[in-house]
């Protein structure tokens, strides 16, 4: 699947970015939409993945303190690279800007897919709007 990356502002992402996050996390994952919206959207860089007919398919963001987070792709656009790509490219804005590391909260089901990345696991499973997580992070070297 041939897809094309954005960066930017909550300004500029923000509109694709909500229905993606909408469509994966309150329609699939049924997590409350008063836990999916937060103020640090204003304040991080955010990553878009548009297929070749141009559909905002995928999304995440780098927060101020290194931590990536809300990363979601839409269930059609998943096991085709993309999530890696966007990953890949928020870790190397955070080196960029003087990042000593960069952090997550995965879901569980996901850990194995962050430790390809070089994260690793830190402290206990916990809940996060009904769904287990785990702490993550990756120093850079």
């Amino acid at each position: 699947m041939h897809f094309q990356l954005t960066l930017g502002d909550w300004s500029s992402q923000g509109r694709d970015a909500q229905a993606i996050r909408y469509d994966v996390f309150v329609q699939e994952q049924k997590v409350p939409p008063e836990l999916e919206w937060d103020e640090m959207d204003a304040a991080c860089l955010h990553i878009l993945a548009y297929d070749a007919a141009g559909q905002a398919v995928a999304t995440a963001r780098l927060l101020p303190d290194g931590h990536i987070g809300r990363m979601a792709v839409r269930k059609a656009a998943r096991g085709r690279g993309i999530g890696k790509a966007m990953l890949e490219a928020l870790m190397q804005e955070a080196r960029k800007r003087g990042d000593r590391c960069v952090m997550l909260n995965a879901q569980t089901h996901a850990e194995s897919f962050y430790r390809c990345f070089g994260f690793a696991r830190e402290g206990e499973e916990f809940m996060d709007a009904g769904i287990p997580h785990i702490r993550m992070r990756h120093e850079f070297g």
